[in-house]
């Protein structure tokens, strides 16, 4: 009985590490949707800052501890969220995943770097994986024992640590203004800023606490795994188990799953004794629960395609070109490169350097087919490489011809490609990249370690591939070899985006459930997606090995797969010349820091800046080159065109016709609080209001009406800072507010009721109220219905009662002005009134109402000033009163 409760206990302690770093991982991922493989590099970093302050500097190392984790990791992370977080925040997910990978490798290289450079003046210790850090309590840990169970004092404190951590995150969360406001914006970012939240300030508070705990779990593991940065991204990983048990979103299950995950891995560990006959199958027991975790709990209600289909395509900037244009850049290197490496020696070092980058590239077109094509990002393809290098290998070695087992190798890698796609039919995003991580990290704790099929540590002995006059020992045959496969696999990859199946993939990458309405398989093509890419990648593993002479299990890690997905996206995911050019970085760069004698940290380093770089341009190198090539051309033909005329903005006119009602004109009213002054707007390159002109006075109900269409939700968005101008501005109280951001304007008395209910369903009833109010006891006198839902969630109210919250704080706190959208949508003729009713009231006291509604019967009941609403534009403004039956089926129904 001893015995259990000590691997119980043990376990929890090695949990509360776990479920402090997943705590940290849910926080901002829920409160900025970015998952940031970078934790455990943060991690990393504060456990370097405590190991030089307390053995280095000689400070105590409750000082250290409190300096790393209050101090120095809060202020790493708003730094990180002010330089690249924000950005990759409104980037896609692709660019998501690689900027926050280009941090895990750059910055444990920056701080290794930093430790390098003042070690030697400052007398500090070097720091590496050898170094021995001591833990948070006295030195040397004092023992216990509570029950015949053995315990130290480091483990006592982290447990504690653990725990407090927890209690007041979780205080933090649920009992303050801040925590509130960051909830809300989890839960409805657009919402939040409409009632006057800074979003980006609440996300710059998850970023700094998320740090902060990544900091506290680094500190308190450090006496454990030493200063190794991949053994933190590792822990990063296994923490990632808790954080899917907690759906990415609950702290309290979150940190529970934690504590969890480390009680079962020590029973497995002690007990399982079955896992004695499978090598490997007890450290691996964390990736199996991530991998059911992912599959049984996270299946994805909305899109399913993939991570990179929230990325609309880049604009082809080289449209106008000829395609011998387009073609001649990459003709001339192509035909440089040949010249070059014929001329060389066959021993020539930088041939075989170039050789192995084209290797890589060969690999990396798997890369364009998955991911730039089909959208979805998969973090398995080393290991599908490794797949195919081991079983060709293993065939070899069983007396199969060379030829007959690289196409085994080959088929090997296809049939993995195919089974690690299963789950690609119920994930989708991120949940799909951690489901293929977890594949291929069990592929490598599990698969690769049975001796039968990786040989053990020597591996499998691989001949040259010959061809007749030469065999593939020459680097130059290697590389005239590579770059005529490369070739095919680019026309492969060029025909199947202009083929029928090409078009599929699109389809489903985009809208799948348009695409299967259509007739079109998801799971047939995604498989297809899967097999292709990892028959690709199997090809360039197994050239791999046979460039190598031989294949061991450790020489493409799954980890490897994780650094090329950067190295490929920071280039141009969606190109084939982004795989090539991704790949001869890759092989080329690492050697010309070694000739220069340049530490191979600088190079990590500045991987991480092209991460950073890709926040701000998530189409890669390629595509801005093609951008600078397209202005380049369009400045050399305006000035061949002579002098640029003068763009002048003219406010776009309505066509004459005879179905609409000519517009009056009308000077601004007299004493107007709020206004939009020749508005016009849009989304991306579709302009939607042409020239929008309206007034609302204190007291004035405005009624916006117009057909489906017509740009009336579109206007509200513009009123309300939801939208940015194209053209025109809006003013409040004689004060031009164009360029405030949405919550500034709703702090400034302009409150937003969006279409639909603008209510957060995450929420409880008081906590909505509270987003704007501070005491929402007034609410409940006057809605009595509400007071008895207090405590219920607001997504579980009815949609009259989400509409009577969504507007009851304005009768508390009226806002200076309220445009509501479309708020008799979908209620009953009772709730209406109801809703109606608080409008009135509003008006009694002196705010200012813009009404948008496509049934004009309820809201002319009320309106003192009408406008309608065309294609854009405002057709006709003028009293209630002037409104009669035929000018109301004119304007309003467009039909004479």
């Amino acid at each position: 009985m001893s015995e259990l409760v000590g691997y119980v206990l043990s376990g929890l302690v090695t949990g509360a590490v776990f479920a402090v770093m997943a705590s940290g991982l849910t926080l901002s991922y829920a409160a900025t949707g970015v998952f940031n493989f970078a934790h455990g590099a943060v991690g990393f970093l504060s456990a370097l800052v405590f190991f030089e302050l307390n053995v280095g500097l000689g400070w105590p190392a409750w000082a250290s501890g409190l300096f790393a984790v209050a101090v120095f990791s809060p202020l790493l992370g708003h730094l990180l969220h002010r330089v690249m977080f924000r950005g990759l925040a409104q980037a896609g997910e692709t660019a998501q995943i690689v900027g926050t990978v280009g941090l895990t490798i750059a910055l444990p290289a920056l701080g290794l770097l930093a430790v390098d450079l003042v070690a030697e003046p400052l007398g500090l210790p070097r720091a590496d994986a050898t170094s021995l850090p001591r833990g948070l309590g006295p030195y040397p840990a004092i023992a216990y024992t509570l029950g015949g169970v053995h315990l130290d004092s480091d483990q006592l404190i982290t447990f504690a640590f653990a725990v407090l951590a927890a209690a007041g995150l979780w205080a933090f969360m649920r009992h303050t203004p801040y925590g509130l406001r960051m909830r809300a914006s989890v839960d409805r970012r657009g919402l939040a800023t409409l009632r006057g939240i800074d979003a980006d300030a609440s996300s710059a508070l998850a970023w700094t606490l998320g740090s902060a705990l990544a900091g506290l779990a680094g500190v308190l593991a450090v006496s454990t795994l030493g200063l190794d940065s991949t053994a933190f991204t590792v822990m990063l990983f296994v923490s990632a188990t808790a954080a899917v048990f907690g759906r990415l979103r609950s702290i309290p299950w979150t940190f529970a799953a934690g504590l969890g995950l480390g009680v079962v891995q020590n029973l497995v560990a002690g007990y399982a004794d079955f896992a004695e006959d499978v090598t490997g199958l007890r450290t691996a027991v964390p990736v199996i629960l991530l991998f059911a975790g992912l599959i049984l709990l996270n299946r994805s209600g909305e899109r399913v395609a993939g991570s990179a289909a929230e990325d609309a395509p880049p604009p082809d900037h080289l449209a106008d070109l000829p395609p011998w244009r387009r073609r001649l850049p990459w003709a001339v290197a192509l035909v440089a490169l040949l010249a070059w490496t014929l001329t060389r020696p066959a021993d020539d070092f930088w041939v075989g350097v170039v050789a192995h980058g084209l290797v890589l590239a060969l690999i990396f077109c798997s890369f364009t087919v998955v991911t730039g094509i089909g959208g979805m990002v998969n973090l398995a393809q080393a290991s599908f490489a490794a797949m195919a290098a081991l079983t060709c290998g293993w065939a070899f070695s069983s007396g199969l011809p060379l030829p007959v087992a690289i196409l085994l190798g080959v088929l090997g890698a296809t049939a993995a490609g195919v089974l690690v796609a299963l789950p690609a039919l119920r994930l989708g995003g991120r949940i799909l990249t951690l489901a293929t991580l977890a594949l291929a990290l069990l592929a490598d704790q599990v698969l690769f370690q049975i001796d039968a099929f990786s040989n053990g540590t020597i591996g499998w002995p691989l001949p040259a591939l010959g061809l007749g006059l030469a065999d593939t020992t020459d680097p130059r045959v290697r590389v005239v070899l590579l770059l005529a496969l490369i070739g095919l696999v680019g026309l492969l990859v060029r025909n199947l985006e202009r083929s029928a199946s090409g078009r599929a993939i699109l389809a489903v990458r985009s809208a799948p459930a348009a695409a299967t309405t259509s007739g079109i398989s998801a799971p047939r093509t995604k498989i297809m997606i899967f097999a292709l890419a990892s028959g690709i990648a199997g090809l360039g593993g197994v050239l791999f090995a046979i460039s190598k002479g031989s294949v061991t299990a450790t020489d493409l890690p799954a980890f490897t797969g994780f650094v090329w997905l950067a190295v490929v996206v920071l280039q141009g995911v969606r190109r084939i010349g982004g795989a090539v050019l991704g790949g001869l970085i890759a092989a080329v760069f690492p050697e010309l820091l070694a000739g220069w004698h340049v530490s191979a940290h600088v190079g990590a380093i500045l991987f991480g800046t092209g991460g950073m770089i890709l926040a701000r341009h998530p189409d890669g190198v390629l595509a801005q080159m093609a951008e600078a090539r397209h202005r380049r051309r369009h400045r050399t033909r305006d000035r061949t065109r002579g002098p640029r005329l003068e763009r002048v903005a003219v406010r776009p006119e309505a066509p004459a016709r005879e179905d609409v009602v000519a517009s009056v004109p009308q000077d601004t009213p007299g004493g107007a609080l709020f206004t939009l002054e020749n508005v016009v707007a849009g989304y991306g390159d579709v302009t939607v209001l042409r020239g929008v002109d309206l007034a609302v006075r204190p007291g004035e109900v405005v009624a916006l009406l117009g057909a489906n269409g017509a740009g009336k939700s579109t206007t509200c968005a513009a009123a309300a800072g939801d939208l940015p101008l194209t053209a025109g501005r809006v003013t409040l109280d004689g004060a031009d507010v164009t360029s405030w951001p949405a919550y500034r304007r709703a702090r400034g008395g302009v409150l937003l009721a969006p279409e639909g209910r603008g209510v957060f369903p995450g929420l409880t009833v008081e906590e909505n109220l509270r987003t704007w109010l501070d005491d929402p006891g007034p609410v409940y006198e006057r809605l009595p219905q509400l007071a008895r839902r207090r405590g219920l969630a607001a997504g579980a109210l009815s949609g009259g009662e989400q509409q009577l919250l969504t507007l009851a704080p304005a009768l508390v706190r009226p806002p200076r002005v309220l445009i509501a959208d479309e708020p008799s949508l979908g209620l009953a003729p009772l709730v209406v009134g109801q809703v109606f009713e608080v409008f009135a009231e509003l008006r009694e006291r002196g705010v200012a109402l813009l009404l948008v509604e496509e049934k004009a019967v309820s809201v002319l009941e009320i309106a003192d000033t009408v406008a309608f609403m065309r294609l854009g534009r405002i057709t006709w403004t003028g009293p209630r009163a002037q409104v009669d039956g035929a000018r109301l089926t004119a304007a309003y129904l467009g039909v004479s």
